[in-house]
């Protein structure tokens, strides 16, 4: 398995769990380093999949928007509807279960290529200090995130990549300056803050914050330097005397339709590999757990483990894009549709018009309503308050 994310690492501990020989690899020699993730996902998912408090920095009970312009908006509910997490300890966490089950772990290991061999496959790695292996294995799994290490670009071009860049700081600030931002999580939206993009403030431990900024790239114009716009936002946010405990920033690139092709013979790709973060929020732990979850039990049918009596062809994997699919559920391409659309749209003053009239629809909403808008994307909630601008019409 490459890739100790939260999908490759979910993957090793359910098998693993089953009593399957597993190899997990890394690239990262910490797998706390280049922890970057807003990481903010809803207490429903929280529980789900069982991530215990160590790995949550913070609870979340509502939402500010600021912007376009100076409009400042806020919902809040009576109960926590969320948390944020510290990604580096979910990762941790994530790996440590997989150990303790019996999966083996090998970090600054970078996968370089791989091959068919007889009914499985083999990989090359390369090591920290630069020497190369050779490891072989009935299945091979890419859980390497959007670069798709093994798995490469996907096909057919008419569904192709769109990416998003983004930039995040850890800032340490005073408790007063903690306490403005705590239990919600706030957005900057419109051309006049990120153009063709968003930015955020998110509570992490107390006394901390996340402030980034993202945008999706588009080939068609010059967009200004994500390092600008980010400290023009922790100016115009009040956070320009925060001390900066860590850098980091990523990238995000999903297809809009997920019809990439999910394996080649023996190798299957897991998480960001094939699509599963989701462009109109960049989210995606969530997605890459629930990938993990959709095709354990499919490999373990496939190697006869888990108390079948037998291996099954491995054709029964062909049903594995069908069944991620149904687990994201149908409105999975709207929300990117959405995504591309609002994002790379937030240019100039006409599209900031447009996001205002969505936004002044949706102020006489809860904040639980746009937790279901933002993360299950419940569109249909908002009829035709929203309908015209979710179809382009205005």
């Amino acid at each position: 398995m490459v890739g100790a994310g939260p999908a490759g690492a979910e993957l090793a501990r359910l098998l693993a769990l089953s009593g399957v020989d597993v190899l997990l690899v890394d690239r990262l020699a910490d797998l706390r380093q280049a922890a970057f993730s807003s990481a903010a996902l809803p207490l429903e998912a929280v529980e789900r999949y069982g991530l215990p408090p160590a790995v949550v920095a913070a609870r979340w009970s509502g939402w500010q928007l600021v912007g376009p312009g100076a409009q400042w908006r806020q919902w809040s509910a009576a109960q926590p509807l969320g948390a944020v997490l510290d990604f580096g300890a979910l990762r941790q966490w994530l790996v440590d279960q997989a150990q303790g089950w019996g999966a083996r772990l090998q970090l600054g290991v970078t996968a370089l290529r791989w091959h068919p061999e007889g009914d499985g496959a083999c990989t090359w790695v390369r090591d920290g200090r630069g020497g190369r292996r050779a490891i072989r294995s009935r299945w091979l799994v890419d859980a390497s995130g959007e670069s798709r290490a093994l798995l490469g670009e996907p096909s057919p071009p008419g569904d192709a990549l769109v990416a998003g860049l983004g930039v995040e700081w850890l800032l340490q600030v005073s408790p007063d300056a903690y306490a403005a931002w705590a239990d919600r999580l706030s957005f900057f939206l419109g051309s006049h803050w990120v153009q063709q993009g968003y930015g955020w403030v998110f509570p992490m431990a107390p006394g901390q914050l996340k402030l980034g900024v993202c945008r999706l790239l588009d080939g068609q114009r010059t967009q200004p330097p994500l390092g600008q716009e980010l400290q023009a936002l922790l100016q115009r946010s009040g956070l320009e005397g925060a001390v900066v405990l860590d850098r980091h920033g990523g990238r995000i690139r999903s297809t809009l339709r997920r019809r990439e092709a999910h394996r080649q013979g023996p190798l299957i790709g897991l998480g960001d590999a094939v699509s599963t973060a989701n462009l109109l929020g960049g989210e995606g732990i969530r997605h890459a757990l629930a990938s993990a979850r959709v095709l354990a039990p499919l490999l373990l049918e496939a190697l006869g483990a888990a108390g079948c009596r037998q291996a099954a062809p491995a054709a029964t994997l062909d049903r594995y894009p069908a069944l991620l699919r149904r687990e994201l559920g149908w409105r999975w391409s709207l929300s990117g549709r959405l995504a591309r659309r609002t994002w790379l749209g937030l240019g100039d003053g006409r599209a900031d018009r447009r996001l205002e009239r969505l936004l002044t629809g949706l102020e006489t909403r809860k904040a639980e309503d746009l937790s279901a808008l933002l993360f299950d994307y419940r569109f249909e909630r908002y009829g035709l308050k929203a309908l015209p601008y979710l179809l382009g019409w205005r």
